[in-house]
């Protein structure tokens, strides 16, 4: 039987400064929560993403900013 194998979404705010936008799945982890939750919490708004087509991304500014985290210059 093959065995499936997930890509790791395992991300920390060192690694988003030269990143311009992070998948859900990366928010959620960044966020520590589970991947359905981070897309309910999408949908309703409660942490910044845009829609590119059918493709949901998290710009990481506007993620930063609703953190409260300074953005590193």
């Amino acid at each position: 039987m093959a065995q499936h194998t997930r890509a790791s979404h395992s991300i920390s705010i060192d690694d988003l400064s030269d990143r311009a936008t992070i998948t859900v799945e990366e928010a959620a982890s960044l966020l520590g929560l589970g991947r359905s939750a981070a897309y309910e919490a999408a949908r309703r708004g409660q942490f910044p993403t845009r829609r590119l087509g059918r493709r949901l991304f998290v710009p990481v500014p506007a993620l930063l900013e609703w953190l409260g985290s300074p953005a590193s210059n």
